[in-house]
């Protein structure tokens, strides 16, 4: 038979629709662009780090496509997105970050992370490059989200996500992080 026996995994009966059981769900921040400043990791660090076990958050970065190639912007779009359809999970729950998304206070965010939670299956919040994100990636989104109506720096919109998901985080555990 040559070459090193696959690790043994026992039968569990067949596979459920959700991964309820299985362990936690990940909430995962995919977006477009890398080598941001210091102070954006050194944020995200720390809101990423308070988050519990059983709901960690992951940042995924993808590789923006370079401007100076000459690409139409709708070709630069759909490069990204194929960067980003290769760094999902093959199954999760998709959460287009947009200006045109749904506007959530904290306590409306907690409810939908417990909505998340309760359906077992990873959760991935994506960002856009400096276009946007293309059409077609926008379609498969389960949920469309906005953070502001204002525009905002891409670097300043992970910091925002992470500690909003920290924040609802903390509503749902009556953790004294959030005052009203």
């Amino acid at each position: 038979m040559g070459g090193q026996p696959g690790p043994h995994v026992p039968f569990r009966g067949p596979r459920r629709l959700t991964r309820q059981a299985s362990g936690p769900v990940k909430l995962l921040l995919v977006a477009v662009g890398t080598r941001m400043p210091a102070w954006v990791d050194s944020a995200f660090d720390d809101f990423a780090k308070r988050m519990p076990r059983e709901l960690p958050l992951q940042l995924v970065e993808v590789k923006a496509e370079p401007r100076s190639t000459g690409k139409t912007v709708e070709a630069m779009m759909a490069a990204e997105a194929a960067r980003i359809e290769a760094a999902l999970p093959p199954r999760c729950r998709r959460l287009i970050l947009d200006e045109r998304g749904d506007d959530l206070g904290t306590r409306a965010l907690a409810r939908r992370l417990e909505g998340w939670q309760a359906g077992g299956d990873d959760v991935a919040l994506i960002v856009g490059g400096p276009d946007g994100l293309a059409p077609e990636l926008k379609a498969s989104a389960h949920e469309t989200l906005r953070l502001s109506s204002l525009t905002l720096p891409h670097a300043l919109v992970r910091v925002m996500l992470a500690e909003a998901l920290y924040r609802a985080w903390s509503v749902l555990k009556n953790h004294p992080y959030h005052r009203e």
